[in-house]
């Protein structure tokens, strides 16, 4: 897995009983994955090129995040389809040394222009092996 994101559980991403709320976990595996994409594939949003667009999320939650808590999110890609990749990402609660949420999601190749998903290039998937292969 490699490291893709750092963060911490400020008060404000709390909620009313005093743990990060589901809003700011979805955001931080959002913010993840650019990382990841950028790492992976040296994907970044602009250009001519497609995106990339989530079609599925399946979020597990492991433990309760609390305010002050440092969170470090990992992704290892799982598998990459004709049109989609698999990610899995892991948010791990550095202050209390433990797995707080898992997300694997699935994301579509994105035509920008025609806004629809389109098949992964030979390149990309040159690009990917190597952290297909990894851990």
């Amino acid at each position: 897995m490699i490291s893709v994101h750092k963060g911490v559980a400020h008060p404000w991403l709390c909620d009313v009983i005093g743990h990060m709320t589901t809003r700011y976990y979805v955001a931080m595996f959002d913010d993840a994955s650019y990382h990841f994409l950028r790492e992976v594939f040296g994907w970044s949003a602009g250009g001519d090129e497609p995106g990339w667009a989530d079609v599925k999320h399946t979020i597990e939650y492991q433990d309760e995040v609390g305010s002050g808590d440092l969170l470090e999110v990992r992704g290892k890609l799982i598998k990459v389809g004709g049109k989609s990749i698999t990610v899995h990402y892991e948010m791990h609660n550095l202050t209390r040394q433990n797995l707080a949420a898992t997300l694997e999601s699935i994301s579509v190749y994105f035509d920008l222009q025609d806004r629809k998903a389109v098949a992964i290039p030979d390149k990309l998937r040159e690009l990917a092996e190597p952290f297909l292969a990894a851990d």
